[in-house]
């Protein structure tokens, strides 16, 4: 072999040796660093950890876990529901994407509902699933501060950081809820109608029905309605639930029989309890665009009011269609989320490039990095805070 030849030989093995060296490192990049969970800690001395429970039909499954990894830390709580009206081939598939995300599978904080509840959206079985949900939570997991309840249709505008900073400073005690005393037109529509809901008993689902007669309106309790959608403390849903007094018990009694029984629930509960009244923060923390005069939802969102949404100063906003642009928008501006990847946080140790998931490696779960859109979330919540000192607009 001559001297060339010899060279070009020394060259070509250098060349290959190098490549299989950088393809090896490339390759522990993957695999060297075991993704092994770091302990969690709850307390007072601690960021407040949520309790999500997402709600969903037929045709969800994938805008569910697209929001479950929009909203995922290893801090919180996830139940996950898919109704009865979603096949079991959805409900599995959306079992099998929970346990595809590194982070969920060694945390174990993500529940897919197996046995499903048939859901009318006029009954009374959208609160029925709430406080099953909320049992269930309770039951699993004693860490969390809030339990928050979302559909498929929402989104967040803030990160899981942005959130829990904010309320790190917020009394725990503390319920947001969106309510009034002034039923209005509601009072005969909604609160003297004696309706039936078919799936809290019947394994089939229907609508309900809807008896001839009216009822007066009750003297022993006020009541009150607002937003479905709420953020209710702990403790709360400790007495809802558990019922060491009658009120939650009396309340659901007559509830079970009114029209949309989630807009006033929680509502009347919560502003009747002398130990609870005062823990009211009436707002809940949502963008909404209602038409005029206002339809049973809100609008659809779209790119047009990106802008807006952005500038809200609110943690969530609804409704969305599915894989319209602007949670697209959400995802690279706000929340700096990968297609199919968790929302990443302080959290999340991994090297952030295009075939790596920086959320597949973590480190500290109890440290925070808010972004920009936590001060706009912060001086939100500080102008809810302000009214409920001021009790300008508590359960009246």
């Amino acid at each position: 072999m001559g001297a060339e030849k010899k060279w070009l030989f020394t060259l070509f093995t250098a060349a290959v040796l190098s490549l299989m060296l950088l393809l090896m490192s490339s390759f522990s990049t993957f695999s060297s660093q075991k993704p092994f969970p770091s302990i969690v800690q709850h307390g007072s001395h601690y960021p407040p950890a949520f309790a999500y429970f997402i709600s969903g039909g037929h045709g969800d499954k994938d805008r569910i876990f697209r929001l479950l990894l929009a909203v995922y830390h290893p801090r919180n709580r996830y139940l996950l529901h898919l109704g009865m009206d979603a096949r079991q081939e959805e409900r599995q598939g959306l079992a099998d994407d929970v346990s595809s995300v590194p982070a969920i599978r060694a945390f174990g904080n993500v529940d897919v509902v197996g046995k499903a509840d048939w859901i009318t959206y006029l009954g009374s079985s959208n609160v029925a699933i709430t406080l099953r949900a909320a049992a269930i939570m309770l039951k699993l997991d004693s860490g969390w501060s809030w339990f928050i309840t979302l559909s498929a249709r929402d989104y967040p505008l803030i990160t899981q950081d942005d959130l829990s900073h904010v309320f790190s400073s917020v009394n725990r005690n503390l319920n947001f809820i969106d309510h009034t005393s002034d039923l209005g037109w509601k009072e005969s529509d909604r609160f003297q109608p004696i309706v039936v809901d078919p799936g809290t008993y019947l394994a089939r689902r229907s609508q309900i029905f809807q008896a001839t007669e009216k009822r007066t309106t009750p003297d022993a309790f006020k009541l009150f309605t607002g937003s479905p959608w709420v953020t209710l403390s702990r403790p709360f849903l400790e007495f809802c639930i558990f019922g060491w007094d009658n009120l939650p018990r009396t309340l659901l009694m007559y509830f079970t029989n009114v029209k949309l029984s989630q807009e006033g629930y929680f509502h009347s509960v919560v502003c009747n309890a002398p130990e609870f009244k005062n823990t009211t923060v009436n707002g809940d923390l949502r963008y909404m665009i209602w038409d005029n005069p206002p339809k049973m939802e809100p609008l659809f969102l779209n790119t047009s009011v990106y802008d807006m949404m952005a500038e809200s100063g609110a943690a969530f906003a609804r409704q969305f269609e599915a894989n319209n642009p602007v949670l697209d928008m959400i995802d690279q501006k706000i929340l700096r989320r990968g297609r199919n990847r968790a929302a990443p946080g302080a959290w999340c140790s991994g090297r952030r490039s295009w075939w790596v998931d920086p959320c597949s490696q973590w480190g500290d779960v109890d440290i925070l990095k808010p972004g920009p859109q936590a001060k706009k979330l912060e001086a939100s919540v500080s102008s809810l805070l302000d009214d409920w000192t001021a009790q300008t607009n508590q359960c009246q």
